[in-house]
């Protein structure tokens, strides 16, 4: 995937959801860890060295999967390159679960999931549908690539 990099120093300077000095480990082996200014803004996660303004890196974070390693740990790995796993650690426990959920809930799948779920409810509930009222029609509604609907799931799990 492709992205201008001025806008993507710009995303970097917007306010963050979560924002912390994490230890950093990336995939390469050989990597070790360090210290790293790590921002969330929207579904980007950007890493910054301590001491500058301008991001080294960023992740996409879609097609991705955040597990736990360990009490202070988590890891990010692409779906596409399971193999390669970025290493964060934190300071606490809490920190750890704090930064594993907001990773989770800023991608746009699970955004995208949430809406198609409580539409669903709404709906069976009222018998309305709640995006009508926005010029939302049925056959708009989210599709998947292969122009089926999708069928609401719960996300109490995810």
């Amino acid at each position: 995937m492709r992205f201008n990099e001025k806008e993507l120093v710009c995303l970097s300077r917007q306010p963050s959801e979560m924002a912390a000095e994490l230890g950093m480990r990336g995939p390469k082996k050989g990597d070790v860890v360090k210290k790293r200014l790590v921002k969330l803004v929207v579904n980007f996660l950007f890493y910054f060295r301590t001491d500058e303004e301008e991001p080294i890196g960023a992740l996409l974070l879609e097609q991705c999967r955040v597990e736990r390693e360990d009490t202070q740990t988590f890891s990010i790995a692409f779906l596409d390159e399971a193999e390669r796993k970025y290493l964060f650690e934190c300071d606490s426990e809490e920190q750890c679960k704090d930064w594993i959920d907001s990773i989770i809930k800023a991608s746009y799948e699970f955004m995208r999931r949430n809406l198609i779920f409580y539409r669903t409810e709404i709906h069976r509930l009222t018998g309305k549908d709640p995006l009508e009222q926005y010029g939302i029609s049925d056959e708009t509604r989210f599709q998947g690539n292969s122009g089926s609907q999708l069928v609401a799931r719960d996300t109490s799990s995810l």
